[in-house]
């Protein structure tokens, strides 16, 4: 890879992690924050699947987008609806322009994640690709890993105060990416619209990808679904302080990123990304499961960081496999994983947090059947493929 091409992956990268610690500051701080609109708990939920479901909407759309118009146009669109939408939502005064403005974030980080996955793709070659993916992906996990500790953090300022800086991080990045990042040539797709969400998902199932889509409709459920109640889970069955939790889910982030960024491209060389994907789906099964029985601080944090080294690790993995076989449709691909990924992150949070005013333990029990069952799926999927080939 030539110098212009690193210095856009850093910038990539950037983008992302501005873009995904944005969406997860506000898990910490919202509880505080939605009392000065009398609001309840229960709110803070919606407001999560909010994002996610503007994000299921349009990531199609902005995938599709990005073949046609390019990718450098949508990622400073979004980038900088994001900054000002993250400005406002922190001088709102009413509930509803929570809402509104919760889901234009969406809507601007459905036109960043595609184009930017697709990008990656642009100015890579097949063997580089892994590598990208593999930084691209450590990017997003760890924006959305640490994006509640530095919520947290920035809250002790003012609870407005997390909401003025991500803003201000998103105009500032949208201003570097249109100084510094390339234009690129898509692959172009004009057969199709991108403008239906329904006909982009009923199409999906019938590309070579879309058990890869599964998988990652799968692992995003699964990490919303830990996000979404480990605090709640921890504080309820521990009594866990904040700081506490922030220790756990910052020491996972970091393992998560060491690990994509250093050692994901010799780990495809070694066993290649369906290995990857396979033992990883079982580590995050018994890891999730094992949340039900560890019962002292450091066998916590243990199992945690196993899960979240285990999802981060699923992501390049999926990203490289579906990139590989998507061909000249890279945009879409990009748009439909998005999509799926948004899906898992809407479904997630709300079924999590029914499941826990059932039982404590329930929403992690749920979450390791379904991440076994995605591992049969995928199993026996790779396995007919491979017995095709043969």
């Amino acid at each position: 890879m030539n110098k212009k091409n690193r210095i856009a992956l850093i910038l990539l990268m950037v983008n992302m992690f501005v873009t995904m610690s944005a969406i997860g500051l506000i898990i910490p701080i919202m509880p505080n924050y939605l009392k000065e609109f009398g609001a309840k708990g229960a709110v803070l939920g919606f407001l999560i699947s909010t994002i996610a479901f503007a994000q299921f909407i349009f990531s199609p759309i902005a995938g599709s987008l990005s073949d046609r118009l390019g990718r450098k146009k949508l990622i400073i669109f979004g980038l900088l609806l994001n900054g000002t939408c993250q400005i406002l939502f922190g001088l709102s005064n009413h509930l509803w322009e929570l809402f509104v403005l919760r889901f234009l974030i969406g809507v601007g980080s459905a036109f960043i994640t595609p184009p930017i996955m697709a990008y990656a793709a642009d100015i890579t070659t097949l063997e580089e690709r892994g590598k990208a993916m593999g930084l691209i992906g450590a990017a997003i996990s760890f924006g959305f890993m640490v994006g509640p500790g530095i919520g947290g953090a920035l809250s002790n300022v003012s609870l407005h105060f997390p909401f003025f800086i991500a803003g201000i991080a998103a105009l500032i990045a949208g201003i570097l990416s249109i100084i510094l990042l390339p234009k690129t040539t898509p692959a172009v797709e004009t057969q199709r619209s991108g403008n239906n969400i329904l006909k982009e998902m009923a199409n999906s199932f019938k590309k070579p990808y879309f058990i890869l889509l599964l998988v990652v409709f799968v692992f995003s459920f699964g990490i919303a679904n830990f996000q979404a109640t480990l605090s709640m889970f921890l504080t309820y069955k521990f009594s866990f302080t904040p700081n506490d939790i922030a220790i756990i889910m910052t020491v996972g982030g970091f393992v998560g990123v060491i690990v994509q960024g250093v050692l994901i491209n010799k780990l495809f060389k070694r066993f290649g990304e369906m290995k990857i994907i396979l033992v990883s789906l079982i580590v995050a099964a018994l890891a999730m499961l094992g949340m039900v029985f560890v019962s002292f601080y450091f066998s916590i944090l243990l199992v945690a960081t196993l899960f979240q080294t285990a999802t981060t690790l699923i992501r390049p993995s999926v990203n490289t496999m579906i990139s590989k076989v998507a061909g000249n449709e890279q945009g879409y691909a990009a748009g439909m994983n998005n999509a799926y990924m948004s899906l898992g992150n809407m479904i997630g949070p709300a079924l999590a947090g029914t499941l826990l005013d059932i039982h404590l333990n329930t929403p992690f029990i749920l979450g390791a059947i379904i991440l076994s069952i995605c591992y049969i799926i995928t199993f026996t999927w790779n396995r007919k493929k491979f017995s095709t080939m043969m």
